[in-house]
C-alpha cells in the first residue's frame, strides 16, 4: 500500500477482532519502531496480548472492545517530547495501515498495567495507540477547510496546498484540528492551538504535511 493510500484509508478504529497479529507483520512493525526510536530519541514499545489496559470503565466508556495490542509512546521528559511522539507515532500508525492493521490514538481511556511496558527514570508515557485487526474499518470525520488552518491562497506553491490537504487528514484529539500552517518565503511555520494534546497533534500534522509535499524537503521555521 502506498503511503498516501494509507493516509486516505486510515480511520480511527475502537473495536477489534480476536485475531493475533501475524509474525511477519509484527517483525516489520518492530523494525519500524526501532527506526523511529533511533531517529526520534524515543522509547516506543509494542505491547501484545495484553487485554487489561482496555478492560476498564473508562475504556468501555470510550467504546473500546477487543483491544489486546497497543503502542506505548514513551520518551525522556523534554519540551519537544509530545510533538516527537506525535510525529513518530503517526509514522507507526501509517506503517500499521500499510501492513493491514487498524489503529486508534488513545489519550486517557486506558489503564496503565504494571510490567506491560517500561518507563525508565526521567521518562514519561505520553499516549498509547491501540492496534490490531479491526472489526470495522472506521469512517471519515468532518474536516476544516484549507483557509481554516492555513494562510494558503492561489499565489502560493502547489506543494504547500498539497501539504495542508494531507494535514487535514491527520487524526487530532477530539477531531479538534487546532493547528495553523503558515507559508512565507519558502518556509512553513506550524503552530499548535490551545487545548488537550495539541502538541502531540502538531507532530502528527507535521508528518502528514511532509507526506503531502511528496519529494520536497520542508523547511520548517
Amino acid at each position: 500500500m502506498e503511503l498516501m493510500t494509507a493516509v486516505k484509508e486510515r480511520h480511527s478504529v475502537r473495536r477489534y477482532l480476536d485475531q493475533p497479529i501475524e509474525t511477519d507483520v509484527l517483525q516489520a512493525l518492530q523494525e519500524e519502531i526501532g527506526a523511529c526510536n533511533r531517529e526520534g530519541n524515543l522509547h516506543i514499545q509494542l505491547v501484545t496480548n495484553e487485554p487489561k489496559a482496555f478492560d476498564s470503565l473508562m475504556a468501555h466508556y470510550g467504546k473500546f472492545s477487543g483491544v489486546t495490542n497497543y503502542l506505548a509512546l514513551v520518551g525522556e521528559k523534554d519540551p519537544s517530547l509530545e510533538e516527537r511522539c506525535g510525529y513518530y507515532g503517526e509514522r507507526l500508525v501509517l506503517k500499521a495501515q500499510q501492513l493491514g492493521l487498524n489503529t486508534c490514538w488513545v489519550a486517557m481511556t486506558y489503564k496503565k498495567i504494571p510490567g506491560a511496558f517500561e518507563v525508565k527514570k526521567g521518562e514519561k508515557l505520553t499516549v498509547v495507540i491501540a492496534l490490531g485487526h479491526g472489526a470495522v474499518q472506521g469512517v471519515p470525520h468532518p474536516s476544516k477547510t484549507l483557509q481554516d488552518v492555513s494562510n494558503w491562497d492561489e499565489t502560493m506553491p502547489d506543494w504547500f496546498r498539497l501539504g495542508v490537504e494531507c494535514a487535514l487528514l491527520a487524526p487530532t484529539a477530539m477531531n479538534q484540528q487546532k493547528f495553523t500552517l503558515t507559508y512565507a518565503d519558502g518556509m512553513v511555520t506550524a503552530k499548535a492551538g490551545t487545548g488537550f494534546y495539541t502538541k502531540t497533534d502538531l507532530g502528527i500534522v507535521k508528518y502528514h504535511f511532509e507526506i503531502g509535499c511528496g519529494e520536497k524537503d520542508v523547511r520548517w521555521k
